[in-house]
């Protein structure tokens, strides 16, 4: 298991971000409405987000809740919340595009992921709903994104950990496979050891219900999962 595992926090709002930082998270994942999922945050949440913590923030781009086969407005949509995401000092961005046959749409994300750039891109759990992972995993190599954030097609991360740690050797270091889907403390330490990851997400939606103003509780279980990441790799 690595030395290092970096944990990075879904938030909607500069006070969860100040609460992520200061429970020790070591990055962002910036999104507006997280009970939907999560969408593309809201006009003027990026710069107040980015003004208000140190911490590498990156930007969902998710024009809409619901599926991932988007129209051609829609896709323009995206690309005009990339440029925001590049004049607003984000640190990458995270997306994704699936076909109507559900498979991953390589032709537009890799052009959403050249319009990013230098940005990096995080493909998110669209991939988990594509018809066959072990293809979507080749498919979305093709597309230039860094990471793939996935439970491994499972219900959550911890149930999919096999699948995940399986999707990890086939990415042979050419892509980060990042569980994500409901980790906690109770178990991001299990989810760690099994899938051998270098990165980890949570929302913290299995314990405190999305949209709570409860930050101290919320800092509160981001350090909890912070110490248990950093119990899980003493020698």
């Amino acid at each position: 298991m690595p030395k290092k595992i970096i944990l990075e926090i879904s938030v909607e709002s500069v006070a969860g971000a100040q609460a992520a930082e200061r429970g020790g998270a070591a990055r962002l994942e910036l999104c507006s409405d997280l009970s939907a999922g999560g969408i593309t945050p809201d006009g003027p949440l990026m710069p107040a987000v980015r003004a208000a913590v140190s911490l590498p923030v990156f930007a969902m781009i998710r024009p809409r809740s619901g599926g991932f086969v988007y129209s051609g407005a829609e896709f323009a949509a995206m690309k005009t919340s990339i440029g925001l995401a590049k004049e607003t000092a984000m640190d990458g961005v995270v997306l994704g595009i699936l076909t109507a046959e559900h498979a991953i749409d390589v032709t537009r994300t890799r052009e959403l992921v050249e319009l990013a750039a230098p940005l990096p891109v995080t493909f998110h759990r669209a991939f988990d709903v594509s018809v066959d992972l072990q293809k979507s995993l080749v498919d979305v190599l093709q597309t230039g994104a860094r990471r793939i954030l996935s439970s491994g097609g499972a219900f959550d991360a911890f149930k999919g950990a096999l699948m995940l740690a399986g999707l990890r050797v086939a990415a042979r270091g050419k892509i980060e496979i990042v569980p994500g889907t409901g980790i906690n403390a109770s178990n991001i330490a299990q989810v760690a050891r099994i899938t051998r990851a270098r990165e980890i997400h949570s929302g913290l939606g299995s314990v405190l219900s999305y949209g709570s103003q409860d930050y101290a509780a919320f800092e509160n279980e981001v350090r909890k999962m912070v110490t248990a990441l950093a119990e899980s790799t003493k020698p």
